[in-house]
């Protein structure tokens, strides 16, 4: 399902956007589950679940480990000609090792995250890009250690007692996880492009036994691999405002910064990295105001020394999620 055929007009109510929550602990939860958890029928929880992603304004996918995928990705900050974001922007976003693409604020510059091999990364820096009449400058910042993505955040329409009796059991990673054959690589593909398939619809689709595949599942869950991730537009949950933050922080507390943003509420995403800034932190704000006041309020206690403030016009491409374009499709009868 792409999330392009969504209605800018889709308004989610309060249990809608409580779902999306209950779906951000836990993105394989059960119908029944949630519905225990947030005091409504499994009934209303399926038909609304169905009709947000029937609508394709909800989509749940698979992330991988945050350490395997985040660290040594590269952050592209893609500057081109005024009338061309567009063609740009949709151009790395039909890139598989591309899974978020975002256009800012001004209309000429395109954000990317960017997880490939030595290879795929020179033919784009160094030969696709250059080549692009289009592109003026590109800027390209190493992910060096990630705090916080953005598998981790929470909009906050759940209680804490909430969010912990939807959460899934912690268990500690093996130093060693076992190597995947080809049946798990299998599954996880498929979980990467729905995770909430039953394990009726895996066991049909990889051609195994159902009780193999709740083996399979379970063991890979313990070794970290079924992180989950609920794509939705952060405006249909309120909130407006997208911003990265480019952080100059003082080295030696690079490390206390960083993992004093990855828990606060409004932050889905810290990393720190290579370049002329030394963190990136990414925020939702209800609005412009509510940014100014995590600048002043949260950052300038922290002794951050200079922030570059880019704010997202369009989120193109989220968690290998293609985003809805403004004007397109229709909006979904309400339950």
């Amino acid at each position: 399902m792409d999330l392009s055929t969504a209605d800018p007009d889709t308004v989610l109510d309060t249990l809608d956007r409580r779902l999306v929550c209950a779906l951000q602990v836990d993105g394989r939860a059960e119908p029944g589950r949630i519905a225990e958890v947030l005091g409504v029928s499994a009934r209303t929880v399926t038909r609304r679940l169905a009709r947000m992603q029937q609508a394709g304004v909800l989509r749940v996918v698979r992330l991988p480990d945050v350490e395997d995928s985040a660290v040594g990705a590269l952050l592209l900050r893609v500057r081109v000609l005024r009338g061309a974001v567009d063609a740009i922007a949709q151009a790395l976003a039909d890139r598989p090792d591309v899974p978020f693409v975002d256009v800012m604020l001004g209309g000429h510059e395109v954000g990317a995250v960017m997880l490939s091999d030595a290879g795929a990364r020179d033919r784009l820096l160094y030969g696709q890009l250059p080549a692009t009449a289009a592109v003026t400058e590109t800027t390209t910042h190493a992910v060096l250690h990630a705090f916080a993505d953005a598998g981790q955040w929470q909009a906050g329409y759940l209680s804490a007692p909430e969010a912990a009796a939807l959460a899934r059991p912690h268990v500690p990673r093996p130093a060693a996880p076992p190597p995947l054959d080809g049946l798990d690589r299998a599954l996880l593909a498929r979980l990467s492009e729905n995770a909430r398939q039953s394990h009726a619809a895996l066991a049909a689709a990889v051609g195994a036994p159902e009780s193999t595949v709740r083996r399979r599942l379970h063991r890979l869950d313990e070794a970290g691999q079924l992180r989950t991730h609920a794509t939705v537009d952060p405006q249909l949950l309120g909130m407006a405002v997208d911003a990265n933050l480019w952080l100059d922080v003082p080295p030696g507390r690079l490390a206390e910064v960083g993992t004093a943003l990855a828990g606060h509420p409004l932050v889905h995403g810290v990393f720190a990295t290579s370049g002329p800034h030394n963190l990136l932190a990414v925020v939702f704000c209800a609005d412009h105001g509510g940014l100014y006041r995590f600048l002043t309020d949260t950052l300038g206690p922290l002794g951050v020394t200079r922030a570059e403030t880019t704010i997202t016009a369009r989120a193109v491409k989220r968690a290998g999620v293609p985003l809805r374009r403004p004007g397109a499709g229709a909006r979904p009868p309400r339950a």
